[in-house]
């Protein structure tokens, strides 16, 4: 993980970010593996391995002694396999991730929905994100870690979470049966549920949303002689793989005014990826970075996915997670991208470009997001 070009106070940044994620591996190994601490399904595998991961991962690149992790291992139940004996007797929430099609893969949280966001509010600015601003969480709503995410980083900052009713697989069924006009009119109801909170006189300040739905909530406001603007949002975070350096400036020049808007890349399991600033003089690139130690990203060769490509070339999405919660080794994600380098606020790889893994794209049903 060797910055190209950087100077030596990035130089620095980034080896001591690669130590730190080194001792964080040990630590979450550690607890993953160990009989008191540990979570039924790795202790199990670990059974079967013949070698003991408490001895032998000792850094991050020996993690690869892993095999990768199967997206099947989290789909079906029992959940519980999943849940640290640690943790117990501690309440946990259950999210779903994917289920367009067959059983949807499920993830047990205790808190780190919590922390995630939590960490994600440190990097909103104030006069934008005011604290105890009220907000909108305009998104997926029902099992998705999400709206309950969303929902406590706005309490975090001493607000009041507004929210809708989004069922995105709805959204899905009636794409793939080419259901048009009901499309339309499902599109049409999540848009008139945020507009009529947004003229209830709450006092909402800051929203999440979609680039498709906000995109469609501009325009009928529009339609209807205003604008976020003028409805009083000043800031908004939104996420998705729709995010491109023109669609963002689109947004930037047609839909936002003086609203401040920063992308944000993640999921269920890998918590939220932030983005670097995204200004005109860079043609609006978007570029993210993993919740590091938590979370790595690595881009990888379609061919080789242990072979991490050079920087600006393009690859898939390799992930790790790693928290006290949940510990997998390299996820294959949906989405490819360009390797980018550190950065000064995040010391470690990003990527840019990020979209649907070629193989899956013509599959992929986005919707309303």
């Amino acid at each position: 993980m060797n910055a190209q070009n950087s100077s030596p106070e990035l130089a620095e940044k980034v080896t001591a970010s690669r130590e730190g994620l080194d001792a964080h591996v040990r630590e979450i190994i550690e607890w993953h593996f160990n009989p008191d601490t540990g979570c039924p399904f790795w202790l199990d595998y670990a059974g079967k391995l013949g070698w003991d991961p408490r001895k032998e991962i000792v850094a991050f690149d020996d993690l690869k002694k892993f095999p990768l992790f199967e997206d099947d291992w989290l789909r079906g139940g029992p959940v519980r396999r999943w849940l640290p004996k640690g943790y117990e007797k501690e309440p946990a929430f259950v999210f779903e991730t994917g289920g367009t099609t067959g059983i949807p893969k499920s993830r047990l949280v205790v808190n780190d929905h919590r922390i995630d966001y939590e960490m994600f509010s440190d990097t909103l600015p104030e006069e934008h994100f005011p604290r105890g601003a009220n907000w909108l969480m305009l998104g997926p709503s029902g099992p998705r870690r999400l709206r309950l995410a969303v929902e406590h980083l706005c309490q975090y900052r001493g607000g009041i979470c507004f929210c809708v009713d989004l069922d995105p697989r709805w959204v899905i069924k009636l794409i793939k049966k080419r259901w048009m006009d009901q499309l339309e009119a499902y599109k049409d109801h999540v848009i008139e549920q945020a507009i009529t909170l947004l003229q209830a006189g709450h006092d909402i300040q800051c929203m999440f949303t979609t680039p498709k739905l906000l995109e469609g909530l501009a325009f009928e406001l529009e339609r209807r002689g205003t604008s976020l603007e003028e409805l009083g949002i000043r800031g908004i975070f939104s996420g998705g793989t729709e995010f491109t350096p023109q669609w963002t400036r689109f947004a930037s020049e047609e839909l936002l005014g003086d609203i401040y808007m920063t992308p944000t890349y993640g999921n269920t399991l890998m918590g939220l990826a932030c983005s670097r600033p995204v200004v005109p003089a860079d043609d609006y690139k978007i570029v993210y970075y993993a919740p590091q130690p938590r979370a790595v990203i690595e881009v990888v060769s379609f061919d080789d996915p242990a072979e991490v490509v050079p920087y600006g070339e393009t690859g898939r999405v390799r992930l790790t997670t790693l928290t006290r919660e949940l510990f997998v080794p390299g996820f294959l994600e949906r989405d490819e991208g360009e390797r980018e380098e550190p950065y000064d606020d995040y010391p470690w790889d990003g990527i840019s470009g990020v979209r649907p893994f070629r193989e899956f794209a013509s599959a992929t049903t986005v919707g309303v997001y």
